[in-house]
């Protein structure tokens, strides 16, 4: 069983950065982060594999958010720069040690407790 830990949510002006990191338990292949706004679904945010590194990421957010890792302490990072309102949700840590999608969420057994990301105008 894997456990996920996030950290780094908070509130920020428009245009801000934060950084999220998401510490796993045990093994993983890749990890994602996906995010959940009021009144809508989870969306897919960006993903990374841990072997080789190769990363994935929303249209949204390509260019402003930064996804990365540490293999050592089995922690992801996400750095979201120039961030806007709409980017205001819930954001979860997910975790997997299968082959699939990495951009569904039905490919992550493993789900951390999601950290507040709220932007202000």
């Amino acid at each position: 069983q894997v456990q996920l830990v996030e950290s780094g949510g908070g509130l920020v002006q428009a245009g801000g950065s934060l950084r999220l990191s998401c510490a796993a338990s045990g093994r993983i292949n890749a990890m994602g982060w996906f995010r959940q706004a009021p009144g809508k679904e989870r969306e897919f945010v960006a993903a990374i594999r841990w072997s080789g590194g190769s990363v994935d990421y929303a249209d949204l957010v390509k260019g402003r958010f930064t996804i990365s890792r540490d293999n050592a302490k089995n922690t992801m990072y996400l750095l979201m720069n120039s961030l806007s309102p709409e980017d205001t949700a819930v954001y979860y840590c997910a975790a997997r040690n299968r082959m699939g999608d990495t951009t569904m969420s039905y490919y992550y057994d493993y789900w951390g407790q999601g950290t507040q990301v709220t932007v202000s105008s």
